[in-house]
């Protein structure tokens, strides 16, 4: 069996319809986060991931805090945030206790290391805010909002019960 020839497989752009929604939303991702982390490379700052700067936001604002308490300040799973977490301790810039009432938690406090870069951590933060505020009115709606009703309907109705409910009538 030969393979077809490469163009004839792949067409000239991705469609944009609702097929590709979730590779179009991680090149989104992929796409804003490389670009965020080239400018902390610019800040003399390679290592610093675009996902650390939230967590040292609200470590910062509210001083040590259980990982669930983090995920909810950053509006991400228990899960996401502890990775995230896990990855910032290995790179210097947070450290884990055990909680003072619970020593089965974790509580999340900021390095000396990384306290000093919250000057540098903050100013990016208010540049990238306006600048995704310009971007924004780029477009025909704003994307912050679109993302947020989309994950609010997505609360309400997950994908996979959708995806059940299209099957159904299929027949399939």
């Amino acid at each position: 069996m030969t393979a077809p020839p490469p163009d004839a497989a792949l067409p000239d752009a991705a469609p944009p319809g609702p097929a590709f929604l979730g590779t179009r939303l991680r090149l989104l991702l992929d796409t804003l986060d490389r670009d965020v982390q080239a400018v902390y490379t610019d800040l003399g700052l390679p290592d610093f991931r675009p996902r650390f700067a939230p967590v040292v936001r609200a470590v910062a604002a509210r001083g040590a805090l259980p990982i669930r308490e983090v995920a909810l300040a950053i509006g991400v799973t228990h899960s996401a945030a502890s990775q995230t977490v896990a990855q910032m301790a290995k790179e210097g810039l947070v450290s884990l206790t055990p909680g003072d009432e619970d020593a089965r938690q974790r509580l999340v406090r900021l390095t000396p290391e990384a306290e000093a870069l919250l000057p540098r951590i903050d100013a990016e933060w208010a540049a990238t805010e306006r600048a995704a505020a310009a971007l924004e009115t780029e477009l025909p709606y704003p994307l912050s909002r679109l993302v947020t009703e989309t994950l609010a309907a997505l609360e309400r109705r997950p994908l996979r019960e959708r995806i059940g409910e299209v099957q159904r009538d299929a027949g399939e």
